[in-house]
């Protein structure tokens, strides 16, 4: 890393936010963007991925500025872990349904925390999972299965 860069975690995130952000306008490009009162499919990719180019962007100049300690240990199996998560609950959704596919979501993903408990972690899954229900399903009526096929309800 060059002796310039003061700060290496704000350097990457910065660079990190720069590329995401402008491939979301890069890809807006292709749709119309219409007006703030009238929106089309491009605005809000393009107008969020602005704004995270400009953290970004802020970012890296921060690297220049500041001091910080140098970036520690990549955690690849927790990251492995986290997407496993994430996807299997995309599978799960479907034929399990909201419930069962949120429990795995949260225990999976605390797995790969170093503070990892199964009390704590069994008490926030039944929590987060309830609150899912009655936002998503009781509250905003979206057609999501709590209990799925696989459990013998459709």
């Amino acid at each position: 890393m060059p002796s310039f860069i003061r700060h290496p975690k704000d350097f990457w995130i910065g660079i990190i936010f720069l590329f995401f952000g402008l491939a979301a306008v890069l890809i807006g490009r292709d749709y119309s963007m219409g007006t703030a009162g009238r929106m089309g499919p491009a605005y809000f990719p393009t107008v969020l991925g602005a704004l995270l180019s400009i953290v970004g962007l802020i970012g890296v100049i921060r690297s220049f500025l500041r001091p910080g300690e140098a970036i520690g240990k990549f955690h690849i199996k927790n990251l492995l872990l986290i997407l496993v998560a994430v996807l299997l609950f995309g599978f799960l959704m479907r034929g399990a349904g909201l419930v069962p596919a949120a429990i795995v979501l949260i225990v999976m993903s605390a797995y790969a925390s170093p503070k990892f408990t199964w009390g704590a972690t069994l008490l926030l899954a039944v929590g987060l999972s309830l609150f899912a229900v009655v936002l998503f399903v009781k509250l905003l009526g979206l057609p999501i299965a709590i209990f799925g096929p696989w459990f013998g309800f459709e």
